[in-house]
């Protein structure tokens, strides 16, 4: 299922097809990796500084029966979810996740528009799920 989601996203986004693992890798090294940790483990160097724990994200799949909700990471990434510790639209990255927005099918076929950038790193963190 996961497979298909890929390729219907890379389908319906041909920004996205020619580098999307390289954007969504340095997007998440520039963005995400000081919090998160460069191999996505929750462990990076600000870890320190902040008030709520900072998840794994290798294990966004394990701890949801195995599945990847890639839906529900693009609206974390993206601030719909007003996740706390991102203290909603992401306030630190907003303009590096504005200003390229695009359309998506999301698995389940509905249609999402967001940035280029925000897919990307949710196809990046979908590959870098441990195995379980």
């Amino acid at each position: 299922m996961l497979k298909s989601a890929l390729v219907l996203i890379l389908a319906a986004s041909p920004a996205l097809a020619a580098g999307d693992q390289i954007l969504g890798r340095e997007t998440y090294q520039g963005a995400c990796a000081a919090c998160h940790g460069a191999e996505g483990k929750g462990d990076g160097p600000m870890v320190d500084l902040i008030s709520v724990p900072v998840p794994d994200l290798t294990g966004i799949a394990a701890r949801n029966g195995g599945e990847f909700p890639w839906l529900k990471v693009v609206h974390i990434i993206d601030g719909r979810t007003g996740l706390r510790g991102h203290g909603g639209p992401m306030p630190l990255f907003g303009a590096l996740f504005a200003g390229d927005t695009t359309a998506a099918d999301a698995p389940d076929g509905s249609p999402v528009i967001t940035s280029a950038r925000v897919l990307a790193v949710t196809d990046y963190l979908a590959s870098i799920q441990a195995a379980e």
